[in-house]
C-alpha cells in the first residue's frame, strides 16, 4: 500500500539505532506504535519478538493492523477467498458514489462493483471476527491496488491509468500468525498515552497539514460501509482534524506524550520538511531525558513530487532514553 510517511524503506535503520540506543535486543521488550498508519513498523517489531501495543485513529489503519497483529492461524481461509472472489458485481454504495460513472472516478465502474460485491460478501464473516478483520484487511489493500488515484484519496484521477483497469482481486494481506499479547487501539493518541506503559515509545505523527482522514476518506468508507452524504467533488466523509496538522499546535500535542509517557525510551520519526523545526523538537525533548538524533535522505512520497521541489528529503530520528 502507497501511504504517506511509510517507514517500510526505513525498517534497517530504525532497528539499527533503536537497538543501539536501548543496547538490547527487540525480544520480550514492549513496544508501542501510537500512530500506527499502515501497520508496517509494528508489525517489524512484532516480528522481531516485541509485545506491541498499537494504536491508529484511523478505522481503516486499526483494521490494517489488527489483521497483522492479531491473527492466528485461519483454517480454511483460501476457501473463502475464492468464495469471495467468485462473487458476482453489484451496484452498491461504492458504484454509485465512488465510480467513473458517478463523476468520482477513484475507481472504474468495474471495480467499484466488484468491491462492493466483496464488500458486502465479508459482511457474512462477521461473528468471526478474527477472520472478518483478516478478510477485511486484505480488502483495503486489494482496494487500494486497483484505485485511480496518485497513491492519495484528496483526489481522483480524471483519466482512468492503467493500474485502475486491471480487475480487482481480493488477495491475502501477508502477515505472520501471532500468538504474541499484542493489543490493538483506534483512539486519539494523546488521550490513549496515559494508559500505556512499556519499554520503547515509537511516534510517527503526521508532519504537514495534510490530514490523514481526508487523505485516505475512501478506505475509511470501505471498511465501515455506512451510508452518509458524501460531501463535495471528492465525496469526503466527516472526519476528525489532528492537532498534529496544525503548525499552532503540534508541538504542544508532541509534548504532552513525550511527558505523560511511561516508557523508558522514546523515539521520533519525523522529517525536514514538516511543520516543526529540529531545533524546536530537540528543544522540548532535551528537557525530558538523555536525547540525541539521527537522519538519513529519504525520497519523497511519490503523491508529492513535482519538478520545483527536491526528490530528497531528510528523515530525521530522535532518540530519548527519559529521565
Amino acid at each position: 500500500m502507497n501511504y504517506i510517511g511509510s517507514k517500510a524503506k526505513l525498517l534497517a535503520f530504525l532497528e539499527h539505532h533503536i537497538l543501539a540506543l536501548i543496547n538490547d535486543t527487540f525480544e520480550g521488550k514492549i513496544v508501542c506504535d501510537l500512530f500506527s498508519g499502515s501497520g508496517v513498523v509494528g508489525s517489524f517489531f512484532a516480528q522481531k519478538g516485541a509485545v506491541v501495543l498499537s494504536n491508529d485513529r484511523e478505522y481503516y489503519s486499526y483494521l490494517l493492523s489488527k489483521a497483522q497483529l492479531q491473527t492466528g492461524v485461519l483454517e480454511g481461509v483460501e476457501a473463502d477467498f475464492q468464495a469471495l472472489n467468485a462473487l458476482s458485481p453489484v451496484q452498491g454504495w461504492l458504484y454509485k458514489h465512488y465510480s467513473k460513472s458517478s463523476g468520482r472516478s477513484y475507481f472504474s465502474d468495474e471495480n467499484a462493483q466488484k468491491i462492493d460485491a466483496l464488500r458486502q460478501g465479508i459482511e457474512a464473516y462477521k461473528e468471526d471476527e478474527e477472520r472478518y478483520t483478516y478478510l477485511l484487511a486484505s480488502l483495503l489493500h486489494s482496494a487500494d491496488a486497483v484505485a485511480n488515484t496518485a497513491s492519495v484519496y484528496s483526489a481522483f484521477l480524471k483519466n482512468l491509468k492503467s493500474q485502475a483497469c486491471e480487475p480487482v482481486c481480493l488477495k491475502p494481506l501477508f502477515y505472520t500468525p501471532s500468538f504474541a499479547a499484542h493489543q490493538v487501539f483506534c483512539e486519539d493518541a494523546n488521550a490513549l498515552i496515559s494508559k500505556l506503559k512499556g519499554d520503547i515509545l515509537y511516534l510517527d505523527p503526521p508532519y504537514n497539514r495534510r490530514q490523514y482522514g481526508a487523505n485516505y476518506h475512501l478506505l475509511n468508507t470501505i471498511a465501515h460501509y455506512d451510508t452518509f452524504v458524501p460531501k463535495g467533488k471528492t465525496g469526503l466523509r466527516a472526519y476528525a482534524s489532528s492537532r498534529y496538522c496544525k503548525a499552532t499546535t503540534a508541538l504542544v500535542a508532541l509534548e504532552e506524550i513525550v511527558q505523560k509517557a511511561d516508557f523508558s525510551y522514546v523515539v521520533l520519526s519525523y522529517n525536514d520538511e514538516g511543520l516543526l523545526s529540529h531545533e524546536s523538537i530537540e528543544k522540548m525533548m532535551k528537557k525530558y531525558g538523555n536525547f540525541s538524533f539521527v537522519q538519513i535522505p529519504h525520497h519523497r512520497f511519490k503523491a508529492y513530487h513535482n519538478k520545483a521541489r527536491k526528490s530528497l528529503i531528510y528523515e530525521y530520528l530522535y532518540l530519548l532514553k527519559k529521565a
